[in-house]
């Protein structure tokens, strides 16, 4: 039996990248989630007035990779401590977020936060929001699996 995790880490196209890869996930897809427009398109998400970021939903077995292995693969692929921007990328809908299915991972995802406060990492305080799954909208087609369908490994190419 599969559960989901989902997380907004930057441009969902090499979050999703990354969590494919990763033994024990089974499926990912990228999508909008957090913001108050139904059923957004890309270009809705863009103007940054939805309120949606952008995430991958990622579904695994936890027989094979847990959630905190999942939370430690999230803290370790971006900077969670710039507010709503990944890089080059400035906006809510790239902002750093950790969207809990259950009781469980929102106290494992809070767990895990002040965990990598205190471990000294980060310098700077992390901005990380943490909430509730809301409804999870599938991004368009053209989304799912960009960068392998490119054949790149990462968003922001020289």
């Amino acid at each position: 039996m599969t559960e989901k995790a989902t997380f907004g880490a930057g441009c969902f196209w090499g979050v999703e990248e990354t969590f494919r890869k990763v033994p024990g996930v089974t499926s990912t897809a990228v999508g909008y989630t957090g913001g108050t427009l139904e059923n957004p398109t890309y270009e809705d998400v863009c103007t940054d007035r939805t309120g949606h970021a952008e995430v991958v939903q990622v579904e695994y077995d936890p027989a094979r990779v847990s959630y905190d292995q999942l939370l430690d693969v999230f803290w370790a692929n971006h900077d969670p401590t710039t507010l709503n921007r990944q890089g080059p990328d400035e906006g809510a809908q790239y902002r750093s977020a950790i969207f809990y299915h259950t009781p469980a991972q929102k106290a494992a995802a809070e767990a895990s936060r002040d965990r990598q406060q205190k471990g000294g990492r980060f310098r700077r305080p992390i901005v990380t929001e943490i909430a509730p799954a809301a409804p999870f909208y599938r991004a368009e087609e053209y989304h799912q699996r960009y960068l392998e369908k490119r054949g790149q490994s990462s968003c922001h190419i020289g």
